[in-house]
């Protein structure tokens, strides 16, 4: 057997650098690249590796300087998810609180079943000089350290103690970034010492390697209970989530729809599924749905779940899909997602796979025309809404909404918008107008604050071919904004629209929905309602990247728009500076969310909030679907 002398961190990255993704006849390296950020725990390791490789065989593993670690896993995780989760980054780490700050990236990465392979460095296998700097000490367990915290993030974990467990490592860890069903963060904890100690490597553990994603098809048993009940339904219903995008079914949900008459409501992943404009597309379901697919929802006898996993704002916290007869048919690579609701009809499926063998077991097959010209005429009237809401209405600080319009007409069909936390994803949820199954790209698993500018480089980086537009206000902003930096060392256009409030507006109209006043949302003086005098756009600018200020006036929105049409023309990454009224809301759609209210208060306004809390949770149903009859 022939082999090689490698440290282990030589022959991780070489290795690393010979996996390839093969969906259908489609073939891409499954690791991109590498992002790191080193310190003493990893620059002799993993750092001497990529080192290394760059002089030997340059640009066989692309090395990617971060700014802040918990951005890179973001940059990687937006980077798989425009890939279709296909491909993907390695992140490596120094020892304790660079390991630590990969976590909530991990947490987000699981939680969006999208790939990440995490490199955490870790203290002294040998412990011979034990304690190191920034190691935590256990008195009760020597074996603990800070990476062990990893383990409930991690869909795979393992930590290399030796040498030789690096061969099993590695293979384990390509397993589960590329399987559908399991994927998430995967981390690989790398001691020290061991990154640098040296190992007889085998030369077909360095060979390009294949890993071919699975696209199971459905039993044929099920599909022929599933054309019974599509047979059998009066108002049936699709609920589109993000297997849609990842298993690349847009098109065969489109041709499944136009030929059936099956409606379509949208998760927030789900949204790309079908354009706004379709006639089978009702928009957003839940509880920041529009009020086309939320009636489709509440009326509906017949739940045909593709991809979803039904998180809360799908299902309205359990209050949208009101029909006491309603069943659910639930289409899912994963049978985790397939059984939920009590599914009468769990399918373990590909999405397209399934689609496919659907749209030709249910040939002749159209839903009743009164509901179809029903749902039709509803959808022309939540589109008249939107339009309305999207006009200008010449204030010197726009709404949200407005701002929305104004991106959203200035933008071009392939352009993807990015987007995480505050209010902005619930606007865009009901109201985007998305024209490519790519073209919507808000991390609403996790929801995390700071993703927005990391998670819009990554699209930027995985696709330069669409403008990535990042849509966030300043709360988010001001958690971690510090990778315009590496846009701006690395030559990435990208667009960031900021939009600054002076405070969490989000929160700060959750807080007056319960009865809290918007109790510590504000940005104030402490003691004061005076504004902090802080200038986001200067702040920008210190970093690096060409910054448009839109001022506040009543043709803030013209302004806008221009300054989109400005950034869009330019070859550099441009942040857009503007300034909105947090109190003009956004059209309702009829959608709830459970934030439990207070029982007992001395606040009038608390006491209002939990009686209308008491009405609407009157409506959940724990237990939504009913027993199947098989």
């Amino acid at each position: 057997m022939t082999t090689r002398r490698m440290t282990v961190s030589q022959a991780l990255v070489e290795f690393l650098a010979h996996q390839f993704t093969v969906d259908g006849a489609h073939r891409e390296r499954t690791i991109a690249g590498t992002f790191g950020i080193f310190g003493h725990g990893n620059v002799a390791g993993v750092g001497q590796a990529l080192k290394q490789l760059s002089v030997d065989e340059p640009g066989l593993m692309p090395y990617h300087q971060a700014r802040n670690e918990q951005a890179m896993v973001h940059e990687s995780v937006a980077y798989s998810r425009m890939t279709r989760r296909r491909s993907t980054f390695a992140c490596t780490a120094s020892v304790g609180p660079g390991a630590t700050n990969m976590l909530t990236g991990a947490a987000l990465a699981t939680i969006n079943r999208l790939p990440v392979l995490l490199l955490p460095s870790d203290t002294f296998a040998t412990r011979v000089a034990d304690p190191v700097l920034q190691q935590l000490e256990l008195p009760h367990d020597a074996s603990v350290s800070v990476n062990d915290a990893f383990k409930p993030l991690s869909r795979f974990f393992d930590r290399v103690q030796r040498p030789e467990q690096l061969f099993s490592a590695a293979l384990g860890a390509m397993r589960v970034l590329t399987d559908p069903v399991e994927t998430g963060a995967v981390t690989i904890a790398l001691p020290e010492d061991v990154q640098a100690e040296v190992v007889d490597v085998p030369a077909e553990f360095l060979a390009d390697r294949e890993w071919r994603l699975r696209r199971p098809r459905p039993d044929a048993g099920v599909i022929a209970e599933v054309v019974r009940a599509i047979r059998s339904s009066s108002r049936p219903l699709i609920v589109a989530g993000g297997g849609v995008i990842y298993s690349d079914a847009a098109a065969a949900l489109a041709a499944f729809v136009e030929a059936t008459g099956l409606p379509v409501g949208v998760s927030q992943a789900g949204v790309g599924a079908l354009a706004w404009d379709h006639p089978r597309f009702l928009g957003a379901v839940g509880a920041t749905g529009t009020t086309t697919a939320n009636r489709a929802a509440a009326e509906a006898d017949l739940i045909i779940g593709v991809g979803t996993r039904y998180s809360d704002f799908t299902t309205a916290s359990r209050t949208a899909f009101q029909n006491p007869h309603v069943r659910f048919i639930n289409i899912n690579v994963a049978s985790f997602d397939a059984v939920k609701h009590g599914s009468a009809i769990p399918v373990v499926a590909d999405a397209r796979e399934a689609i496919v063998e659907l749209t030709t077991a249910l040939a002749g097959y159209r839903v009743d025309a009164d509901f179809e010209s029903d749902y039709s005429r509803a959808k022309r009237q939540w589109n008249a809404v939107v339009d309305e809401a999207f006009t200008p209405r010449g204030r010197d600080l726009p709404s949200q909404t407005e701002i929305i319009g104004a991106v959203q007409k200035a933008s071009d069909a392939r352009d993807v918008l990015i987007c995480a936390a505050g209010s902005l994803p619930g606007d865009l949820h009901k109201l985007w107008r998305v024209r490519d199954d790519l073209g919507y790209h808000v991390e609403y698993g996790y929801s995390c604050m700071g993703y927005e500018i990391a998670g819009g480089i990554g699209a930027a980086r995985a696709d330069a071919t669409r403008d990535a537009i990042v849509m966030v206000g300043d709360g988010s902003y001001l958690m971690m904004h510090t990778e315009i930096v590496s846009a701006v060392a690395e030559g990435i256009k990208f667009i960031v629209v900021l939009i600054q409030n002076h405070g969490y507006a989000s929160i700060g109209h959750l807080s007056e929905d319960v009865g809290s006043q918007r109790f510590g949302t504000r940005y104030r003086f402490a003691g004061s309602d005076e504004r902090l005098p802080v200038d986001l756009a200067t702040n920008a600018e210190s970093l690096g990247i060409r910054v448009i200020r839109v001022e506040p006036g009543p043709d803030a929105i013209a302004d806008l728009a221009a300054a989109v049409a400005s950034a869009k023309a330019s070859a550099t990454a441009t942040l857009i500076h503007i300034n909105s009224d947090p109190l003009l809301y956004s059209p309702d759609g009829g959608g709830w969310w459970d934030v439990p209210v207070a029982q007992v208060s001395t606040l009038d306004s608390t006491q209002q909030a939990r009686a209308h809390y008491d009405v609407n949770r009157a409506s959940q149903r724990p237990y939504v679907g009913p027993a199947p009859t098989g």
